[in-house]
């Protein structure tokens, strides 16, 4: 049976319908800044601009139906691990990842410097 696709409201942070991951070994081109990504079926994020693409409603299944880039907007270590916090810009969820051993960390730096000039 295929989990229904909960209603979100913008900003708001939701856990997964069950805590089951599918993993999906996908190549991509990123959407943010053309990087090509070789996936390893836990990748998901651009390893140069940090950035995402909202496809899951539970990390693997391809349910989400918004698309939108999802913007890395925070950092933060939690138990020592260390993890990206994105934002979606069409519908507004959060959601935490993981960070890669690839992730370039310093990028996040320079896009949340680039972001806060105006």
């Amino acid at each position: 049976m295929k989990p229904t696709k909960p209603e979100f409201e913008e900003g708001k942070s939701y856990k997964p319908l069950t805590k089951k991951f599918q993993r999906k070994i996908e190549s991509f081109t990123c959407t943010n800044c053309n990087t090509s990504v070789a996936g390893n079926g836990y990748t998901n994020h651009c390893p140069e601009c940090l950035y995402s693409k909202h496809v899951d409603i539970n990390p693997g299944d391809r349910l989400a139906e918004c698309g939108g880039l999802m913007a890395p907007v925070a950092y933060f270590k939690k138990n020592g691990k260390e993890s990206l916090q994105h934002k979606c810009t069409k519908c507004g969820l959060i959601k935490n990842n993981k960070i890669s051993i690839n992730d370039k960390i310093t990028n996040l730096t320079i896009n949340f410097s680039l972001r806060n000039r105006t």
